[in-house]
């Protein structure tokens, strides 16, 4: 008999409910899964859904404090986050006009009530299949944050998964719904969604550098090159992702096939090995829509055993046991063997098909050298976060497309949902324009996937080079700090896959009024450092800069580029040059940054690293680092080490030491690079290994005190220790410095250039700048620039 292998089991007895735990009558099933969660389900028959389903796959919870009180004719349960009421064997969906009647859940602390058919609008969305073709309106899906305090999710009609670890339809009707309690408490709500959905894998590190996706016909000689270029240019690349012309085509039918076309690329294993050898990995388009063509390679591999009297094309169905088995078999495993990375499941027909593929590929990984699984696809909309990374979809050139992208992304972790990616530059259509192009890149730099894409043509300029010196410079930059950011967003990354934390979280979930301001929604943390306020609109033609509102949380911040200091619980009005971006820090902040090394395509644990360290604060940081491509760190073999901080204004030490896990997983020794933020050049520093003396040199550059200690045991402490007077720099010296550049750069008269700084450095009050620059056009200064300079003091106010 045919069968799947043992790798596509679950563990069933996981999908079953403690008994203890269970309320149940003839016709109703009532789970007591945690103190804010509740699994319900009402079946006229009494027939109840034990199996797991790609929905939920583990229900084996522990036992939560909670009360019951019930007689022969009602029921009470009761936890610290919710009540519920129920008449029972009623129906649980009640009338119109009594729809709580023998059925409501109370939300404890509040005056929140739930019942089935609740309306539930002020649930927060959450995510959308895709943004193909959207131009205006994002077709969001519910999500998990409310601002009621509760959520229900249906898994009625989602897909069985039997013994072998096949998917089934559902051939019956019952209710079958999960019932979130949690009031204000959304980490508990996503702790318990990803205990019962399978929490977020932790994704291969490769995939956290620079995407290259055109749809191209390209021979492999001409990806060859195009990596040299990117090497020429000193752009680091981690993936090429092939569209679908890669493969052999039957009579130019579809976008259907399987196997290397050879007169594109003659040979597939030299190929990747090229790749390889370079630090890019290689995922390829399938879209099996098509079926089964006889001229596939492994075409008679596939049909063995059917008895076929002629070669014919297979259908497509996920859901024929035969099918599936022998398409990973058959089909895949060829490509695997080529040395093929991972896979772009672009499957449109029907969602229910695209979450079956994702389902078995995501298995498959599984069997193969141990290989930690991607795949790529758009969202299927059921537990996605088991299946990264998602592909929103050939989007439009423009700014509004752009201006969706951060609230798309913060949108999606309120369904747990992290690892989007979208097309940097956008897609198709629009026109080229290079500050457009420019704000797309800084984007991706603060995203969670970076991925260059473009429709097929020659005048689509994807390429930072293709642009102008000054554009080609910026996007240069921003492309080689995310490749440096790869440390820190894989320690993030990390830390969503374990606790449960996305790596895009929106400001409003801890400030929820911010939700209701368009000026400041779009703000996202980046990991558990970074708060982004990106820019999603055309700069000020006569400022020359982007004009942008700034909402920052009480305390105080540091701009991560200028060391700028701000004080927080404040809107500003902040202005941007072409090459800056919104990114802020708050004090005693720990930012990892690999070196780019000769091999600069690695994304591997680096052997160089520069630490940034931001002032003012006693912090710690904790670096997260494994192989990056298997699953063996859930055997132990990864470190984790420690960056702590100790500041005080006139002393201050950095100590590195591995606390958990493994040697040998990174390199044996590193050189470290700290930089220490906003400081001047301190008399006395000194390094240690564990207690000996090392060398170390210590100089100031850009306002920042910078210590470099070489070949460091990584299985060894360092500590730094740096004493000096006021050797914290006052940050407003940088505000001050930022003023007289943009009104240095105005295309006016140098003589009205010195009227307006006697005005702006004055000890006038606020309101009597106001008047003075408005008393400037008597001399002759236009009044778009007048109305600009009341924009500039607006921005100073608030300091």
């Amino acid at each position: 008999m045919t069968r799947l292998d043992e790798h596509f089991k679950l563990n069933y007895e996981n999908a079953k409910s403690k008994p203890e735990l269970i309320i149940k009558g003839e016709k109703y099933r009532i789970t007591i899964l945690s103190e804010i969660l509740l699994r319900l389900e009402y079946d006229e028959n009494g027939i109840f859904e034990d199996r797991p389903t790609e929905l939920a796959i583990f229900r084996n919870f522990n036992l939560p404090e909670f009360e019951i009180k019930q007689d022969d004719k009602y029921l009470m349960i009761k936890t610290k986050y919710y009540q519920l009421e129920y008449t029972k064997e009623k129906p649980f969906i009640g009338s119109k006009a009594t729809p709580d009647k023998d059925f409501r859940v109370k939300l404890l602390g509040s005056d929140k009530l739930w019942f089935f058919n609740h309306p539930e609008a002020r649930n927060l969305n959450g995510s959308a299949a895709s943004l193909d073709n959207i131009s205006d309106k994002i077709p969001f899906k519910k999500g998990l944050y409310s601002l009621d305090g509760f959520v229900s999710i249906d898994d009625s009609t989602s897909l069985l998964i039997d013994e072998e670890g096949m998917l089934k339809k559902r051939e019956d009707k019952r209710i079958d719904t999960y019932l979130f309690m949690y009031r204000r408490d959304f980490g508990f709500c996503l702790r318990d969604y990803f205990k019962l959905t399978g929490h977020p894998p932790l994704i291969p590190r490769y995939s956290l550098g620079i995407w290259w996706h055109k749809k191209q016909k390209y021979r492999d000689y001409d990806l060859k090159e195009l990596v040299g270029d990117f090497k020429d240019n000193d752009i680091p690349l981690s993936v090429l992702l092939l569209d679908s012309d890669w493969n052999k085509k039957s009579d130019n039918l579809g976008k259907t096939g399987f196997t290397f076309n050879e007169s594109l690329f003659p040979n597939p294993v030299e190929f990747t090995n090229y790749m390889h050898e370079r630090g890019i990995h290689v995922g390829l388009n399938i879209d099996p829509k098509d079926g089964i063509l006889p001229h596939e390679e492994h075409y008679d591999d596939f049909v063995s055993g059917l008895n076929l009297g002629e070669k014919v094309i297979i259908p497509f169905n996920p859901f024929d046991k035969y099918l599936i088995i022998n398409y990973l078999k058959a089909l895949i495993e060829p490509l695997n063997g080529y040395g093929v990375d991972f896979y772009w499941l672009d499957y449109k027909e029907n969602l229910e098909n695209l979450r079956a593929l994702n389902y078995y590929h995501t298995q498959d990984f599984n069997k193969n050298s141990n290989r930690r699984p991607l795949i790529f696809s758009r969202n299927p909309l059921v537990a996605s976060h088991r299946y990264p990374a998602h592909y929103s979809g050939e989007t439009q050139i423009s700014w509004k497309t752009l201006e969706m992208l951060p609230l798309f992304n913060s949108t999606a972790s309120n369904i747990g949902l992290s690892w989007w990616s979208h097309d940097i530059g956008g897609f198709k259509d629009g026109i080229e324009d290079k500050e457009l192009y420019l704000r797309y890149v800084q984007l991706g730099c603060f995203s969670p996937i970076f991925r260059f894409a473009s429709n097929t043509g020659r005048y689509y300029k994807r390429q930072p080079w293709l642009w102008n010196i000054k554009i080609n410079a910026i996007a240069s930059f921003y492309c080689n700090l995310r490749h440096r950011l790869i440390p820190y967003i894989y320690t993030e990354a990390h830390r969503y896959s374990s606790m449960s934390l996305p790596l895009i979280q929106p400001l409003y979930y801890q400030y929820p009024e911010i939700y209701d301001e368009p000026a400041y929604k779009n703000q996202y943390y980046f990991g558990s450092q970074f708060l982004v306020a990106p820019i999603i609109s055309k700069m000020d033609d006569i400022l020359n800069r982007s004009v942008q509102k700034v909402y920052l949380p009480a305390g105080t911040w540091y701009d991560f580029k200028t060391g700028k200091k701000f004080q927080g619980d404040k809107r500003f009005v902040l202005f941007y040059k072409d090459e800056d971006y919104p990114l802020f820090v708050r004090p005693g902040a720990i930012i990892p940054l690999a070196n780019l090394e000769d091999n600069f395509n690695n994304t591997s644990a680096p052997k160089s690293m520069e630490v940034h360290i931001f002032p003012g604060k006693t912090n710690s940081y904790t670096l997260y680092e494994d192989d990056g491509i298997t699953s063996l760190y859930k055997d132990g073999q990864y470190i984790k080490t420690e960056i702590k901080y100790e500041y005080s204004h006139s002393n201050f030490t950095v100590n590195i030491t591995p606390i958990e896990g493994k040697g040998g997983i990174i390199p044996n020794n590193r050189d470290y690079r700290i930089r220490i933020r906003n400081c001047s050049g301190s008399k006395y520093v000194t390094a240690f290994v564990d207690k000996n003396t090392t060398p170390v040199f210590a100089y100031e550059e850009n306002n920042d005190l910078v210590v470099e200690i070489k070949d460091v045991p990584t299985y060894k402490s360092l500590t730094i220790n740096c004493q000096g007077k006021d050797i914290e720099i006052d940050a407003t010296k940088l505000i001050n410095d930022d003023i007289h550049a943009i009104i240095s750069d105005l295309q006016i008269a140098t003589h009205i250039k010195e009227k307006i700084d006697s005005i702006f450095f004055s000890d006038l009050t606020f309101a009597k700048k106001r008047i003075e620059v408005r008393k400037l056009k008597k001399i002759g200064l236009n009044t778009n620039f007048i109305r600009m300079l009341l924009k500039l003091l607006d921005y100073l106010s608030e300091f």
